[in-house]
């Protein structure tokens, strides 16, 4: 490897690498605003200045590539006069107005003014002023304080994939915009609050709401989809602030979907705080002991085969757990987590989930979308596709229009028939498919769901074998998944066979049900009785005879397995509101009612319980390991249907997100063009 001397030390640094990365390598500090590792590099601020031999001035290290042989000072007072320089600069026309920016006490200009700022400014004309534009109802503008990184635009069009932010003008006339004066409509634009070295940029529903520094910060984890993504939860008291990304490159990288960042405005809205009990057709306030009494008189008094359970997309692997308890020990075996019915085979972990991972989506030189929309259905993922695409230029098909996936991709077909030729004839998809070394097949619910759903999975998990592609490895199965708790729920075996649940369901043979979270189930009431817990007041809590208040996920530890079968920890960061009491709790006053006993005698039982019942149960953020050998295809009834792909409404998706003023003011500006 080459070999750079910084500071009169030796290091090594692999090809390609600039000098400001050499740096880091020798734990040399240098300031940088344009300069972000996973964007281009532009050399916009020059904040990044060194000093190298034979130069005879300083170079910007950002953009300047290492070579074999360069020695290269950061601390000299070259270096030092010329940064304070470029600060001078930048502090020309910045507005001081660091007591009432959001951005205050997180600001990396306010971080470096300290150090290479002057108490005054030889700057004595007058500032410069630029009118706020308009971006949408999460980014709030101040563009007066932009010192013009174009981190932003960068994103947008490299990240994000939406070419929405440009600059107009050049020099000090320059000006950061949407051209169009539209709301950017990216679902991943709140990450150029992030991005923002200064307060240009911050965040329009946080405005104003509090100081860094006052908040209580929770590592956590993302439940609005099956991805998992790493975040913080900030929260200021018992009221949840703001959510924002943590590092994790195996999952998220630095980046997290619109939903994950500002729906959480939305634990607040629409909440259950008490337990009701419907009489004359009206939801009234109850105690836990007269609700208690109520449904154990009501389980009593129903024939166990008649009472079924329904978990919802954001419960935690200790919810799905303690209710399957309760439920068989009430003699009922009838329980389900899916919306609708889809195809699982649940004999192995490898048929049910995200087998490649979402970090090897970067090293895969072909990509199969089977009935899914990834930018919808999994952000985060979508962009990993798209940052494989422009780096590599692989090929994308699909079976079924997802429509703008913000990267190019070739629709093959609309219909399993055109499956089934892909599979076993001579074609274009086929022959691509077989030349790749490390192809990925994505295969979405909405393929599942079909009646040719098990042909699908079996068929292709059986080509993938005969032609080596599902090996020790690499795996080419993979099954996108769109809720948090699907996973996890198939590992407990939270479901019934086929779709019998669902046709029982449909044709009303329950007499008794127990909704835990389920906003997002279609139902029409006959003559059930209906019991529904959960922390906000959707579908399912208007329709309900029995209303129980249990936490939001912000409000208490629980477990959750993303799409990869990777196990994640959510942690409590704020209290549950009112009455409310934690889901296995209410199940244990239940059935002590019913048989004199609790379930569970603490939360740490139930936590070891779960874990001993998960399927190749691996330590925590760790990939599962599974048994290939032990896979087999099963035999499945083909069916010549179309593949249309559920068009999520993203911003809905969930009842925490239909809760959220945040999302309905994004879904509106969707509605209207994105315009102001």
């Amino acid at each position: 490897m080459p070999k750079i001397k910084i500071n009169n030390k030796e290091v090594e640094f692999e090809n390609g690498m600039t000098v400001l990365q050499a740096c880091e390598i020798a734990g040399a500090e240098i300031p940088r605003f344009c300069y972000h590792e996973r964007l281009s590099i532009a050399g916009n601020c020059r904040m990044c200045l060194v000093e190298m031999e034979k130069s005879p001035k300083p170079i910007a290290s950002c953009a300047m590539p290492a070579a074999e042989g360069m020695n290269i000072k950061t601390n000299t007072e070259m270096v030092e006069k010329a940064r304070k320089g470029v600060m001078e600069f930048l502090l020309a026309n910045h507005p001081l107005d660091c007591p009432v920016c959001d951005q205050g006490g997180e600001c990396d200009l306010q971080d470096q003014s300290l150090y290479y700022g002057f108490d005054k400014s030889r700057f004595k004309e007058n500032k410069r002023e630029v009118e706020d534009k308009y971006m949408g109802p999460l980014i709030k503008t101040q563009m007066t304080r932009c010192i013009h990184c174009t981190r932003c635009i960068r994103f947008a069009t490299e990240i994000a994939g939406v070419s929405e932010l440009g600059a107009i003008g050049r020099g000090e006339d320059m000006q950061i915009t949407t051209y169009l004066e539209k709301s950017m409509q990216s679902e991943l634009s709140g990450n150029v609050i992030d991005l923002c070295p200064v307060g240009a940029l911050t965040s329009k529903p946080y405005a104003f709401e509090a100081r860094p520094w006052e908040l209580k910060k929770t590592e956590s984890i993302d439940v609005m989809d099956a991805v998992g993504s790493n975040v913080r939860i900030d929260s200021y008291g018992w009221e949840v602030k703001r959510v924002l990304p943590r590092l994790n490159n195996n999952i998220n990288e630095e980046w997290i979907s619109d939903k994950t960042r500002f729906a959480c405005d939305g634990l607040l809205k629409q909440r259950l705080d008490k337990p009701y009990k419907r009489e004359n057709d009206k939801l009234l306030e109850t105690s836990w002991d007269d609700v208690i009494d109520l449904i154990s008189s009501k389980i009593n008094k129903t024939d166990p085969k008649f009472i079924a359970g329904h978990v919802g997309d954001m419960s935690s692997l200790e919810t799905i757990n303690s209710f399957k308890t309760f439920l068989n020990s009430i003699g009922s075996n009838s329980y389900d987590f899916r919306e609708r019915f889809f195809y699982i085979n649940n004999k192995n972990k490898t048929n049910y989930i995200f087998n490649t991972s979402i970090s090897k989506i970067e090293k895969s030189d072909f990509i199969f979308l089977i009935g899914t929309n990834p930018r919808t259905e999994a952000t985060i993922l979508n962009a990993r596709i798209r940052k494989t695409f422009l780096s590599k230029k692989i090929p994308v098909f699909s079976i079924g229009s997802p429509g703008d996936l913000t990267y190019d991709y070739k629709v093959v077909g609309n219909n399993t028939e055109d499956i089934k030729k892909i599979l076993e004839g001579e074609n274009e998809v086929k022959s691509i498919l077989l030349k790749s070394k490390r192809p990925m097949i994505i295969i979405g619910e909405s393929a599942l769901a079909l009646k040719s759903g098990k042909f699908i999975l079996e068929s292709l998990k059986n080509f993938l074998f005969k032609n080596n592609f599902i090996n020790e490895e690499w795996n080419s199965l993979n099954i996108l998944h769109k809720n948090a708790s699907t996973v996890g729920a198939i590992d407990l075996n939270f479901f019934m066979e086929e779709d019998s649940f669902f046709k029982k369901l449909k044709n009303n043979e329950f007499n008794l049900l127990y909704f835990v979270g389920s906003d997002n189930l279609n139902f029409v009431k006959k003559n059930e009785f209906i019991i529904y817990q959960g922390s906000h007041g959707d579908k399912m809590a208007q329709i309900a005879d029995i209303v129980l208040p249990s936490p939001a996920y912000t409000e208490q530890d629980g477990l959750f397995i993303n799409l990869e079968g990777r196990l994640q920890k959510c942690l409590k960061a704020s209290y549950p509101l009112g009455l409310s009491k934690e889901d296995w709790k209410i199940f244990n006053l239940i059935n002590k009612k019913l048989k004199n006993d609790f379930i569970f005698k603490n939360f740490r039982e139930l936590r070891n319980d779960t874990l001993k019942k998960i399927k190749n149960h691996s330590d925590y953020d760790l990939l599962p390991k599974t048994n290939l050998k032990s896979i087999k295809s099963e035999d499945s009834e083909f069916f010549n249907e179309n593949v249309e792909i559920d068009q999520l409404d993203y911003y809905f998706s969930n009842a925490i997100a239909r809760s959220s003023k945040t999302m309905s003011d994004c879904k509106m500006a969707r509605t209207n063009n994105f315009k102001k």
